[in-house]
């Protein structure tokens, strides 16, 4: 140790901006999801999936998000 300060990242220009974040736009969906599912599958499906998520510009995260609720859309016309 060299008894010099740590930084952790960079001062915002106003630093009371953090407490107004409440007045911010809604999160976008990926940001409201809370549970996590795990499901085994071959490197190569893992590969073709990741192949498609690519090509779409999106992560493999959304990709399967979007083909999970166009599989199951919510009952009653609600989705």
């Amino acid at each position: 140790m060299n008894g010099g300060r740590i930084g952790f990242g960079t001062r915002p220009g106003d630093p009371d901006a953090w407490v107004r974040r409440g007045d911010a736009p809604a999160p976008a969906k990926a940001d409201v999801y809370t549970a996590r599912l795990t499901v085994d599958i071959t490197p190569e499906l893992r590969g073709r999936i990741r192949i498609a998520a690519f090509r779409k510009g999106v992560t493999m995260a959304v990709l399967l998000r979007e083909l999970l609720e166009g599989a199951f859309p919510e009952e009653g016309g609600r989705s």
